[in-house]
């Protein structure tokens, strides 16, 4: 016995779907992304007092532009 969603039932499956997808994505893609200042003071305070140098793994250099935008001089 096969059961097969026509017309509005399929319509309420599929943007049920979609709309659960969205709830599950919006506080840890969409929020932040709109937020972006709130984010930066929260890293901001984590961070501070952590020299990121000292903390480096395997004395690897901290990250750098990859882009290598000079500095004037």
């Amino acid at each position: 016995m096969s059961y097969r969603m026509s017309g509005w039932k399929y319509g309420a499956f599929i943007g049920g779907i979609v709309g659960f997808i969205g709830l599950a994505l919006y506080p840890t893609v969409i929020y932040p992304m709109q937020h972006i200042d709130e984010y930066k003071e929260i890293q901001k305070s984590n961070r501070a007092g952590i020299i990121q140098e000292n903390i480096q793994p395997g004395g690897m250099k901290v990250w750098s532009d990859p882009f290598g935008r000079k500095k004037s001089e």
